[in-house]
């Protein structure tokens, strides 16, 4: 069965940071691109950041732009997003998807996993 699974997230002081990892079974993640998404209670889910499948594309919201960092290890086989800086307004659930280019809009992405909660507060 296909899965998408995300991990590395948790709670954390403003100011602090995170590094959150994506992998995959059922398919060839170094095929595929990757973006990051997250939505928070009473809020529409929005696109964080993205990568091509070869690393040579990265897309980031204004939001989180200097502050986060995506990357991808295709011989481990997993997408990372390192989140520095972070503030109260980050807290989201935060999503891995799987496509075929690399975009923020989320409808353009085929796979898609559970998410992780990153939580940030004093």
């Amino acid at each position: 069965q296909l899965q998408v699974v995300e991990s590395g997230g948790g709670l954390v002081h403003p100011g602090g940071s995170l590094r959150l990892s994506c992998a995959a079974s059922g398919l060839f993640l170094d095929l595929y691109a990757v973006g990051w998404f997250r939505q928070a209670p009473g809020k529409e889910r929005e696109g964080v950041s993205c990568i091509s499948s070869n690393g040579g594309m990265t897309k980031y919201a204004d939001s989180v732009q200097g502050r986060f960092t995506i990357s991808r290890d295709n011989h481990k086989k997993e997408v990372y997003l390192q989140m520095n800086s972070l503030k109260s307004e980050d807290t989201a659930v935060y999503s891995c998807a799987v496509g075929h280019a690399c975009s923020m809009w989320s409808h353009e992405y085929e796979y898609w996993g559970q998410g992780t909660q990153v939580t940030v507060s004093s």
